[in-house]
């Protein structure tokens, strides 16, 4: 089974690097572009078929190691 996980930056959080983005593209002309945010999305190929046993997997993996919950939520895509 193939998982997806989306881990991105809280509200709450500055997002420095994305802002430094959204301005660069503005200055190319991309005016349309109000705001812009950066995650992290991690493609996870899993030897489970079972669709809640690799939910479970992936969102442990998520919160041990690849998602700071202090600053960070996350969505699991399978």
């Amino acid at each position: 089974m193939k998982a997806k996980l989306e881990v991105y930056l809280k509200e709450t959080v500055l997002d420095p690097q994305g802002k430094t983005i959204k301005n660069a593209l503005k200055n190319l002309g991309f005016d349309e572009i109000e705001d812009l945010r950066v995650g992290k999305i991690f493609y996870i190929d899993l030897n489970i078929e079972e669709e809640g046993e690799a939910r479970r997997i992936v969102e442990e993996a998520a919160e041990k190691l690849l998602c700071n919950k202090i600053i960070e939520s996350y969505k699991v895509y399978l």
